[in-house]
């Protein structure tokens, strides 16, 4: 299938948004968030994967990030985030805040079938799409890679679990990561279990053996093939 890809604006977020060429609006759609210091280009690959797979693939520039970047990121961007916690949870928590928004939006021009609206992220992006769920119902399937759910959902952990369900939620992490560690991302699947009981195919963990954050490229690609397959099977 054939993909179109071009750069937009919605208030003061940047995106880039690939799409399948013929398919009618709206569409199922997917927010891409990428990693601390990262940009939406990044991800352009996986954007195009989804779109290819009959989905609206639309990567974010995190708050501080891309093209609207903060003058002094690319100090803090080599450093992990508990070494930044102040500003890492400042971006994670202030792109969380933009995405019901959003949503709105790319309703409003009907561009997104409001019934099948996912999210996925990287590392800082993870961490992001850990605290979308948590904040708008809408988003009915995700699939976070190497991310964290202790920033996001610091203040209110238990209210946060509660919202999860029925989402249908992928967590990926690496056995061998210490720039995020995969011990939380473990722990909410452990705390989520219960309330999926009746529904289990819809929670998912996969810890890759070996890996670290830093993947190695069939390592990656065997975890973007996991995630394009989750979310094109609960959304498409």
């Amino acid at each position: 299938m054939s993909v179109t890809v071009e750069h937009a604006r919605f208030a003061e977020i940047p995106l880039l948004i690939a799409r399948p060429a013929g398919m009618v609006s709206p569409l199922p759609t997917v927010l891409w968030f990428h990693g601390f210091g990262a940009d939406k280009e990044v991800h352009l690959p996986e954007l195009c994967r989804l779109a290819e797979l009959g989905l609206l693939a639309v990567g974010v520039d995190a708050v501080g990030h891309g093209q609207r970047q903060f003058a002094d990121l690319a100090q803090h961007a080599c450093r992990p985030p508990h070494e930044t916690p102040r500003l890492f949870a400042r971006i994670v928590n202030g792109t969380v805040a933009e995405v019901p928004a959003l949503i709105d939006r790319l309703v409003e021009l009907d561009l997104t079938d409001q019934q099948r609206v996912g999210v996925a992220g990287v590392s800082m992006g993870g961490c992001i799409a850990y605290g979308a769920i948590a904040g708008d119902r809408r988003l009915c399937a995700a699939a976070v890679l190497l991310g964290s759910p202790e920033w996001a959902l610091a203040e209110v952990p238990e209210l946060a679990v509660e919202r999860f369900f029925p989402a249908a939620l992928l967590s990926i992490t690496a056995e061998h990561d210490t720039v995020v560690p995969p011990a939380a991302a473990r722990v909410l699947h452990e705390k989520l279990e219960p309330r999926y009981h009746k529904h289990p195919e819809r929670l998912s963990y996969r810890e890759m053996a070996g890996a670290s954050h830093f993947m190695q490229p069939q390592e990656w690609a065997s975890a973007v093939d996991l995630a394009s397959a989750w979310l094109t099977r609960f959304l498409a």
